[in-house]
């Protein structure tokens, strides 16, 4: 291996090691939330697209998780940035940590994918520019991938909490 090929592959460990720590702190704040809130789940973590990601899961039939997300998925969001200021008052980083709660983001981000590629389908068949309606940053970044897996490209127009993603024709 040469000199450049072993710092890359050292810099990947490194990121590796960084992005496994971020999900330890955050699963160690997580577990003490959950026992503050006396609500019962597993966490799992796991390294996807360059971020750590950290999930609850819940074993039971009970709906006691759903609190965890909210309306819409404000609690879960809300959960997130604490998890992610969690993280950064113990390593000094900013975190870009995703967290999930009884597969609300999983299932979230199918049916984005699915919107995405149904407007992108919209927009090759007529030509115009098609605006969706406001997503939260999460929303947009699922869309936007699913309208490039489509071949076309989009943009984020507009202001936080009204920003919306606009497909282009090609």
């Amino acid at each position: 291996m040469t000199e450049g090929t072993t710092t890359a592959a050292a810099e990947g460990g490194d990121t590796l090691t960084r992005l496994e720590q971020e999900g330890e702190i955050a699963a160690d704040y997580l577990e003490g939330l959950l026992d503050i809130a006396d609500l019962d789940g597993d966490i799992d973590m796991d390294v996807e697209a360059d971020r750590a990601a950290v999930s609850i899961v819940s074993d039971s039939a009970t709906r006691d998780l759903q609190k965890l997300v909210g309306h819409e998925g404000e609690v879960l969001e809300a959960l997130q940035e604490l998890t992610r200021l969690a993280v950064h008052r113990e390593t000094g980083d900013r975190s870009r940590l995703m967290l999930d709660i009884d597969g609300f983001r999983a299932k979230k981000r199918e049916e984005l994918t699915a919107a995405g590629a149904q407007a992108a389908a919209d927009v090759k068949a007529s030509g115009e520019p098609l605006k969706l309606a406001p997503m939260t940053p999460f929303e947009r970044k699922v869309v936007h991938d699913a309208v490039a897996a489509a071949g076309l490209r989009s943009e984020s127009e507009g202001e936080e909490p009204q920003r919306f993603v606009v497909v282009l024709p090609a």
